[in-house]
């Protein structure tokens, strides 16, 4: 798992170099296009079938992740790298807070330690956000946010396929050719760039560290250590906060860093407090996880 958060984080960087080339369309297209082709190729390879009973369920889940992957990409491009992975990262948060609106629905018992953990990581996006408003970026860190609603909406869909017996391939699969044909359409519609080498190349770059990214990330989740698999996950804002001021010379406010580290903490208590519960009731819809929709 630190892998793929190291792996995603440069992704993230070579999505920042590349949107200086292309349009964010564009970076959506390549890297769904990357990952569609050799998992097509993979699923020849195998011998296995993409025919499945759950097409609507899956195109659910490919849109909202879409959509979660292109806002994250454009708040990357105009929000410090830290800043940006964070805000997708607290797609977590939107989890825990669905679980307790359901147990409050439901009439259930709900874990006062869960409430507080949704709600100090809602303090921290708003910690997050506090720098993002005052130098007038409003709409990138609102993307930066709803890149995190959008993932979360996706994940809770890769949860219920997971339950109904979907492999995951083919799950990702559906979602690489829904974001090769959505990035397809809005670069028709914006215009397609130039290539150059280091266009390419960095295309390249965020289609492969983004694949490499996935199998290592299903690794991790395929050892059964949960908890402890999906809070290293975590370590993916410190990777992303760390190349971003070394390479892009990103300015993190002091507000910024205390809002990333109450995000990362509630996060993790959230986890935690929700795997105990799925222990003590494993009927419960409970499982809270960062979603990677990258």
């Amino acid at each position: 798992m630190v892998v793929a958060a190291f792996l995603f984080s440069v992704m993230g960087a070579c999505v920042k170099w590349a949107a200086r080339h292309y349009g964010i369309a564009e970076i959506v297209l390549y890297r769904s296009l990357i990952g569609a082709v050799i998992l097509y190729v993979f699923v020849l390879w195998r011998g296995a079938s993409l025919s499945t009973a759950r097409l609507g369920m899956h195109l659910r889940r490919s849109v909202n992740g879409t959509v979660a992957l292109a806002l994250w990409f454009y708040a990357t491009t105009l929000l410090p790298l830290g800043t940006a992975m964070t805000l997708n990262y607290a797609s977590s948060l939107y989890l825990a807070a669905a679980v307790v609106g359901i147990s409050f629905y439901r009439h259930q018992q709900v874990d006062a330690k869960l409430v507080m953990a949704v709600a100090a990581g809602f303090a921290g996006v708003l910690l997050v956000l506090q720098p993002s408003f005052s130098r007038d970026q409003g709409v990138v860190a609102l993307a930066g946010v709803f890149s995190g609603v959008f993932a979360a909406v996706a994940y809770w869909h890769v949860r219920e396929l997971g339950r109904l017996g979907e492999p995951e391939w083919r799950t990702v699969f559906y979602f690489s050719l829904t974001g090769t044909l959505l990035g397809l359409a809005g670069s028709l519609m914006t215009g397609f760039s130039s290539h150059n080498r280091e266009g390419a190349l960095l295309l390249a770059g965020v289609g492969v560290s983004a694949l490499l990214a996935q199998l290592a990330m299903t690794r991790a989740y395929g050892s059964r250590h949960t908890l402890l698999v999906a809070n290293l996950q975590y370590s993916a804002i410190v990777f992303a906060s760390i190349i971003g001021v070394a390479l892009f010379g990103d300015q993190i406010t002091m507000v910024g860093w205390i809002g990333i580290a109450v995000i990362i903490f509630s996060g993790v208590m959230a986890s935690t407090v929700t795997a105990r519960r799925r222990h003590s009731s494993p009927a419960e819809i409970t499982s809270i996880e960062p979603a990677a929709e990258k």
